[in-house]
């Protein structure tokens, strides 16, 4: 196993390093950008769009048996492994109720923000059996992500997607007053400007080339509904919080990933004032990348197995 993937949930089917040969068994365009690093290693380079939206077609399709997927150039390429890394805390954070993770179409699940890529309710769904409902302000993202779901029909049922046409609300619109969920969760924009966006974008891509690159390159790039928002990450959240409240009895947990550390205290402070009656943070570490997912309910303790 290599040390950079130790650091996975240890039911992350991504611990292993890649073999190639199997991803490459399913997409075979991915062939042409494998090839041996000076450590020795069998790897693509990173740094290269299409070779990275290759290597997420393959992973969906060999581990989680998605057919055809694909996203638009312009769109964020999601990290397959941290992804699913998401999927794996919260489903622990729901066995902590039950003793054992719950699976199957009675646990249902909200992600805000699913994009184009569809990513969370792919994983959430093939790896558990859970019930998605995935969110959008972006009509465009929505349309590929439905055509990801058309190219996979036994999923039609299971994974449904809803577009957000008040982008100053979450929650609203998107939970109707008999919706019940067992878990939102969201990804939120990290920068506060567009001019943030880019400049953290060409810093990756400097530190993958390892060179003085000054355009980013695609596989960084993304709509602006995913990568920047007005406040950055602390007001999207702080904003998610207020609003959780208004649908404190609609779900069991709401979660969030939380990108920049020194945001927790605020965030926290703020459940306090909203009287969340429980949150947690916990760490999410995928290599040199740390994150962290905040969770919060305002389900009594004694009132929790009701949900499952």
């Amino acid at each position: 196993m290599s040390a950079e993937k130790s650091s996975l949930h240890t039911r992350n089917l991504h611990r292993d390093p890649y073999d190639f040969d199997r991803l490459i068994s399913c997409v075979p365009e991915l062939k042409q950008y494998v090839f041996i690093n000076s450590y020795q290693t069998v790897t693509i380079n990173f740094s290269i769009p299409k070779a990275v939206k290759l290597l997420n077609k393959a992973l969906l399709e060999s581990f989680y048996h998605v057919k055809n997927w694909d996203i638009p150039e312009n769109n964020l390429c999601p990290p397959i492994p941290g992804r699913a890394d998401y999927i794996h805390y919260i489903a622990d954070l729901l066995a902590e109720q039950q003793r054992e993770i719950p699976t199957g179409l009675k646990i249902r699940g909200l992600d805000i923000g699913v994009g184009a890529n569809l990513v969370y309710p792919l994983i959430a769904h093939q790896s558990y059996g859970w019930q998605m409902l995935g969110t959008d302000i972006n009509e465009d993202s929505l349309k590929n992500a439905q055509q990801i779901l058309d190219h996979n029909p036994e999923l039609l049922s299971e994974i449904h997607l809803k577009q957000q046409f008040q982008p100053e609300f979450i929650f609203k619109n998107m939970i109707k007053p008999e919706d019940r969920f067992t878990f939102s969760m969201c990804n939120p924009p990290f920068h506060d400007s567009e001019e943030s966006a880019i400049k953290g974008n060409l810093r990756k891509t400097r530190n993958l080339n390892k060179s003085k690159i000054s355009k980013p390159l695609l596989n960084f790039s993304g709509q602006q509904s995913e990568l920047w928002c007005e406040g950055g990450e602390l007001a999207f959240i702080t904003r998610m919080i207020h609003e959780s409240f208004l649908y404190r009895s609609q779900v069991l947990w709401f979660t969030c990933l939380v990108s920049k550390k020194d945001n927790l205290y605020k965030l926290t402070t703020l459940l306090k004032k909203v009287k969340a009656l429980e949150f947690k943070t916990i760490d999410m570490a995928q290599g040199q990348k740390v994150s962290r997912m905040l969770a919060w309910t305002f389900i009594p303790q004694q009132n929790r197995n009701d949900w499952f």
